[in-house]
């Protein structure tokens, strides 16, 4: 449990700018689930079953999800690594790289899971949840943080400055957010896109979090969860052995 204290440190960092960070992380897929929603609801009364409304705001609470903890574990983490030498200080302390990179990657997540709180929130008050089943889309969302985070773990450990990580959000953030069924269900697509869509993560994180939000419980859940639970894990371990020979070598 020697993250903890690593966890605790970057929540009362965060705390100072809590205000601010909230708002940044919320606008953008605030302004994209009510602008799509509302603006091609008009045309599209009905997408899978559900309002369409409905539709992207599951894929909403997803894609919020996984822009929240890919922001922090890539640009506050490359921060605290390579600008400020926070984890150079914490080094000289009885702490491990183990211990930095596992607080790294909780943190990221939790703040995802705040995000997808919020969106949770915002789309119960349209009345877009039904029943109670979408309670437990809360800890798929820590779930689908953990796994973005370890993701932008990997990109910290190779990234020579901030500018390296538009790569990763124009060739694989904004392609996965297109072809995972986030703004229109991926079956319209190609059968090589759908393959390719099939494989991803964000994919099986919509497939589990919009039949929750509407009251219905996913087909094939413990493969959608097996897959994000690999990605965490090999994603994690690959980022910490960049990690090590990084700053240990």
């Amino acid at each position: 449990m020697r993250w903890l204290p690593v966890w605790q440190r970057n929540l009362l960092v965060w705390r100072k700018l809590a205000g601010t960070s909230i708002i940044g992380n919320l606008a953008d897929p605030l302004i994209y689930m009510l602008g799509l929603g509302y603006g091609l609801g008009k045309l599209i009364p009905e997408m899978g079953g559900m309002s369409y409304l409905a539709f992207v705001a599951s894929g909403t609470v997803c894609y919020s999800t996984m822009n929240s903890a890919t922001f922090e574990a890539m640009y506050s983490g490359f921060s605290r690594m390579h600008v400020q030498k926070t984890w150079d200080a914490m080094l000289n302390a009885p702490l491990s790289l183990d211990d930095i990179v596992l607080a790294e990657t909780m943190w990221a997540a939790s703040k995802s899971l705040l995000s997808g709180i919020c969106i949770l929130f915002i789309a119960s008050l349209f009345g877009l949840t039904q029943g109670w089943l979408w309670l437990w889309i809360l800890p798929i969302v820590f779930l689908i943080g953990l796994c973005f985070a370890s993701l932008g773990m990997i990109m910290t450990a190779i990234a020579p400055s901030y500018d390296f990580f538009m790569y990763w959000f124009t060739l694989a953030i904004t392609p996965m957010m297109l072809i995972s069924g986030v703004w229109f269900p991926a079956d319209q697509l190609p059968a090589i896109v759908q393959t390719l869509a099939a494989c991803l993560p964000l994919s099986h994180a919509v497939q589990l979090v919009r039949p929750l939000m509407t009251g219905q419980l996913p087909v094939q859940t413990l493969l959608h969860v097996s897959v994000l639970l690999g990605y965490i894990v090999v994603a994690y371990l690959i980022a910490h052995t960049l990690l090590q020979r990084r700053l240990l070598k």
